[in-house]
């Protein structure tokens, strides 16, 4: 009996302590290692974007990474396009093996994800660009190839809503596939404002 009562005791005890813990963990503010000046710089720079809550909130988490560097945001902020998009693309492909409507729509977004990842491997060229100059690649040249392909992905992702738009027919996939590329063309359109941005600074 003694031996029973002891390990409900234990079994109450521990349930309590997993039970505070949790409570405790779910009311606790997230531990961020960024600076308020590393905050402010993230918050500063999506003041030159379309969407700025939507570029705070999906960068915030990288700020102490980038700090105070319009090289590692634009990075960063393509990064998370190119994330979206790939993700957005594994949703479309999925959709239009029942939907053959979405299959167009699949073709532009591969298109997308295809720019964005020219623009984010050109990003992280930059560095090695400075460092050698004569190359033949210059830091303006490389900065106007990453706002063409991001340009031209936003084309790509504007075309495959635009022709959603124009359907007659309303329904379920038609606000699914426009919903959700109509979100995708926000984070493009971010990045792509921080990469100008990058660029008017005119150093890497």
């Amino acid at each position: 009996m003694v031996s029973q009562s002891h390990t409900a005791t234990f079994l109450l005890f521990t349930t309590f302590l997993f039970i505070s813990r949790s409570i405790s963990a779910a009311h606790s503010p997230p531990r961020l290692n960024a600076t308020t000046n590393d905050l402010d710089f993230i918050r500063t720079s999506c003041n030159a974007t379309l969407y700025q809550d939507l570029c705070f909130n999906s960068l915030a988490g990288y700020a102490s990474i980038v700090q105070d560097s319009p090289a590692r945001l634009a990075k960063i902020a393509t990064g998370v396009s190119l994330s979206k998009a790939k993700s957005t693309l594994a949703f479309l492909s999925k959709l239009s093996r029942s939907a053959a409507e979405v299959q167009d729509c699949v073709s532009y977004l591969d298109e997308a994800v295809g720019s964005i990842r020219d623009s984010l491997r050109t990003l992280r060229n930059m560095s090695r660009v400075a460092a050698a100059p004569s190359s033949g690649e210059t830091f303006s040249s490389q900065v106007n190839d990453v706002q063409t392909w991001m340009s031209a992905a936003l084309t790509y992702e504007d075309t495959c809503t635009d022709e959603y738009e124009e359907m007659d027919e309303a329904g379920e996939i038609k606000t699914t596939v426009y919903d959700r590329v109509n979100k995708l063309k926000r984070f493009t359109s971010n990045a792509l404002a921080l990469v100008n941005t990058y660029g008017n600074n005119g150093a890497p």
